[in-house]
């Protein structure tokens, strides 16, 4: 069910994917960054993270190993468990894999009664400062309660088994360096910063009232809050990613064609010119990263990979000669389940209704088209403006089931979006492997009850299969003993 706004608002409510771009957007965000500059935003940041608990509420075994035994162990990419095997975690590492039954010398002794074991989840498309806040509550709160906000969903995020996402627009840098601090619980965050978008792209939050533009005017509040980046021609485009780059992105996301809830950009649009998307290339290139693109159609994604684009949001609208080109160019899809279904966001005119029912159309057909072709695949959800939505990010995974045998669907969300998250290079802000369980990778690890090599609904109901969460070696959920 989803939150009725209105006669004023019933448009702009969100359907599939990207609500990237909407009047009700803009009028967010000036209530958010109205007036205040960059500077002023980061203190907002700050003093909702100053308010925090400085200690974690998890728990680390006072510098000892621990040895979580009696388990059957996914390691992110196998068919198949690893029996007779228990896990010894060291600081924030897997030390090793020893056999089960062997004795470790000062070794904090977890049972885990023999459940699965499994790398954490990893969502690809996240955004972590606009996922959990509902519109109203966005156009009405303190910018400060905004970013606590986050902080919250940051933790809940974690608590559903997601210890890493990879957040494809929005100033998610602050709350990324208090995680990373150890201020506060939530997953490691791979940052793009702004979405950089062409005026008129699916990241143009402005109104027709605000035009033109002049090399007088002032940027837009969307623009001041680091939710979006304008940028006309190869100079803007390579000032607009150099900019992102600094504040420290791990990859860069562009708009490379329209949306479903946009007002402005019809779905089928082509935004940048080849020689704008390669600026924005050139300049993820140099810094040893990749350009990710939103868009969802055939003409927009063949144009993407002649740039040089690695990594495809969406693409539900792709033909079978447009996937079998991504095939063959060995480049990252980044596929959402966009369906007809109960976790669907409600209310749009009749001309986004059936922009949605297209896309939805799509995805049924681009995760065959995918898998047929043997594209490099990835998984996300896309969560916005939803508070009630994000508990469901996990039954997100659980449905592409559909497509999918259940050790493909884990493997997705683990070893396989590891994979893409890695094409981040010397700009990966987390230097170990992720998404397997082996010697030497970072200590992100799940117990579940179950068995979802049998039953992928399990990762659908964190709250009661999910006995165990570790994040970095800190154990954050423990109910094995309930």
């Amino acid at each position: 069910m989803g939150i009725n706004f209105g006669k004023k608002y019933s448009h702009l409510t969100h359907g599939f994917g990207c609500l990237c771009q909407s009047p009700l957007v803009a009028e967010i965000n000036a209530r958010l960054n109205g007036g205040m500059s960059r500077r002023s935003v980061l203190r907002g940041i700050a003093g909702a993270v100053g308010t925090m608990a400085v200690g974690l509420p998890a728990f680390a075994a006072d510098g000892k190993p621990v040895l979580l035994k009696n388990v059957k162990v996914f390691d992110g990419k196998s068919a198949a468990y690893l029996e007779g095997r228990d896990v010894l975690v060291s600081g924030n590492r897997i030390e090793d894999l020893v056999g089960q039954g062997e004795t470790v010398a000062d070794a904090e002794i977890i049972d885990c009664g023999g459940r699965t074991l499994m790398p954490g989840l990893i969502d690809a498309h996240w955004h972590t400062i606009l996922a959990g806040i509902n519109q109203v509550a966005a156009m009405t709160a303190d910018v400060a309660y905004v970013h606590l906000v986050a902080a919250q969903e940051a933790e809940r995020t974690l608590m559903r088994g997601f210890t890493t996402v990879r957040d494809v627009g929005g100033p998610s840098f602050a709350l990324k360096r208090a995680i990373d601090e150890g201020r506060m619980a939530g997953p490691r965050i791979y940052p793009s910063g702004a979405m950089i978008s062409q005026t008129s792209g699916h990241g143009d939050f402005r109104m027709r009232t605000d035009l033109p533009r002049s090399t007088q005017s002032n940027l837009s509040a969307t623009e001041v809050s680091g939710i979006s980046a304008l940028a006309d021609g190869v100079p803007e485009v390579l000032r607009r990613a150099r900019e992102q780059l600094m504040l420290g992105a791990s990859q860069l996301k562009i708009m490379a064609g329209g949306g479903v809830t946009s007002v402005f950009d019809p779905l089928d649009s082509l935004q940048f010119t080849e020689a704008e998307m390669r600026a924005a290339v050139d300049a993820a290139s140099d810094w040893g990263t990749y350009v990710c693109a939103h868009v969802y159609t055939s003409a927009g994604i063949r144009r993407a990979l002649d740039c040089g684009v690695k990594s495809i949001e969406h693409g539900q609208l792709a033909d079978e000669d447009t996937v079998r080109r991504m095939a063959d160019a060995g480049v990252w899809w980044s596929l959402q389940p966009f369906l007809a279904d109960e976790d669907s966001n409600p209310g749009s005119t009749p001309e986004q209704q059936q922009k949605r029912l297209e896309v939805s159309q799509g995805t049924v057909r681009a995760f065959e088209l995918g898998k047929k072709h043997g594209v490099n695949m990835a998984w996300g959800t896309d969560i916005l403006f939803n508070p009630k939505g994000t508990a469901a990010q996990g039954r997100h995974l659980a449905k592409i089931a559909r497509w999918f045998d259940n050790h493909e669907v884990l493997s997705l969300a683990t070893g396989r979006n590891a994979e893409l998250l890695a094409l981040s290079g010397p700009r990966n802000p987390y230097q170990g492997k992720l998404g397997v369980i082996e010697a030497g990778a970072m200590a992100d690890l799940l117990v579940v009850e179950g068995d979802p090599l049998q039953d992928i609904s399990v990762v659908a109901d964190p709250d009661n299969t999910m006995k165990l969460i570790m994040k970095d070696g800190r154990i954050h959920k423990n109910t094995l003993g309930a």
